[in-house]
């Protein structure tokens, strides 16, 4: 199976750039990636300072930690940045490595899905503890 950009009679210089130059995206992408890693800093010193805080503790105290409202909203900011986060820096990987662009396609929308179901079953556990 030929790629794209291989060359081959019958296709010419431009047609075989087609589809793989600067789509003028990677810039929102790149700040995405950018701003989501600032907003995890003061996170991950949150969340290491709590896990510390909260060795020994037995269940009863975990429920009762996280059922803080604040403890509750952060903790939700964490895992919502984190899969946010997770998500764009796989894109790259996926985008950078695969070439098949059926497979590509595929492994984008199946890490998106993937990443949410996540995402959207520790939110519902902390809101399920919270609330």
């Amino acid at each position: 199976m030929k790629m794209k950009w291989e060359k081959t009679d019958k296709k010419s210089d431009m047609a075989r750039a087609t589809g793989l130059g600067s789509a003028h995206d990677g810039t929102h992408h790149w700040m995405a990636q950018r701003v989501s890693a600032i907003a995890l800093i003061p996170l991950v010193f949150w969340i290491m300072w709590s896990v510390v805080n909260l060795i020994g503790a037995d269940h009863a105290t975990f429920t009762a930690w996280l059922s803080s409202p604040i403890n509750a909203i952060l903790m939700i900011l964490f895992i919502v940045t984190t899969f946010y986060h997770a998500v764009l820096g796989n894109q790259v990987v996926i985008e950078d490595y695969i070439h098949c662009e059926c497979f590509k396609i595929a492994k984008l929308i199946g890490q998106k899905l993937f990443f949410a179901a996540l995402a959207v079953a520790c939110v519902f556990s902390i809101l399920q503890i919270a609330l």
